[in-house]
């Protein structure tokens, strides 16, 4: 998996999991939703790089 890749869909993990951190100390559902929905994305184009790889080999 190239490096870029993983590294920016870790990032959109983490910012999603400070976003809904933070929509939950406020109190702000949107702002959760808007977190959870980015973990997700981050999630899923991980899996699918992953099998991206897997199919290289």
């Amino acid at each position: 998996m190239n490096i870029a890749k993983k590294t920016r869909n870790i990032g959109h993990i983490v910012e999603g999991k400070a976003k809904e951190r933070t929509g939950r100390a406020l109190g702000n559902k949107s702002l959760q939703r808007r977190g959870r929905a980015e973990q997700a994305m981050g999630k899923m184009k991980q899996a699918v790089e992953k099998g991206r790889e897997s199919f290289k080999h």
